[in-house]
């Protein structure tokens, strides 16, 4: 019959079977480099994806609301944008009852082809009108007019082509003119 090696040395009977106890211990150096990888990896996106505002100057507070002053701009500088439901736009160019030549009310799209290319246009006839009166420093000022009816968006995106267009002077009013408001009756 086969001997059974009991581990005790001797060959004989009765004795303990020992094993071996192995290491437990676990290198958890791999992941302690992939857990600062990845804090490193979302501290550096979460820094970059900021979201992007754009700045307005806007006017100073007045102290006394009923005192308004009537500013003169000059009517070949000038350009009225006026939002109108749909996604439609409405500009004409110095006065509505006397536009500037080529200035009358005609109606755009937005995008590169649309607004943009206008305002860009007007923009360089501006500056070519400002240069020949010896003020070249003098640019487009653009009078953004928001509907009730125009929606968060297309406001939005019309600052968006001012700022693309580099129009530096623009406002915002929200007041119609009678002869306005019957034009965008039909737009």
């Amino acid at each position: 019959m086969a001997e059974l090696n009991t581990g005790d040395g001797g060959g004989g009977k009765g004795g303990k079977v020992r094993s071996k106890k192995q290491n437990s211990k676990v290198d958890l150096t791999a992941m302690v480099d992939l857990a600062f990888l990845l804090i490193t990896f979302f501290m550096l996106t979460t820094t970059l994806s900021k979201p992007q505002s754009m700045s307005l100057g806007l006017p100073d507070k007045e102290d006394d609301p009923n005192k308004k002053k009537d500013v003169k701009v000059d009517e070949n500088r000038t350009m009225t944008i006026m939002l109108a439901d749909n996604n439609k736009i409405v500009r004409y160019v110095g006065l509505l009852a006397t536009p500037v030549a080529g200035g009358a009310p005609k109606e755009f799209t937005y995008g590169k082809e649309g607004i943009r290319k206008e305002i860009l246009s007007r923009k360089k006839s501006v500056l070519a009108y400002s240069t020949a009166k010896g003020k070249p420093a003098n640019g487009i000022i653009v009078i953004i007019k928001p509907t009730k009816k125009s929606n968060y968006r297309n406001l939005v995106d019309i600052l968006d082509e001012m700022a693309i267009a580099g129009v530096e002077t623009y406002a915002i009013v929200p007041e119609f003119s009678p002869e306005e408001a019957k034009l965008l009756v039909g737009k």
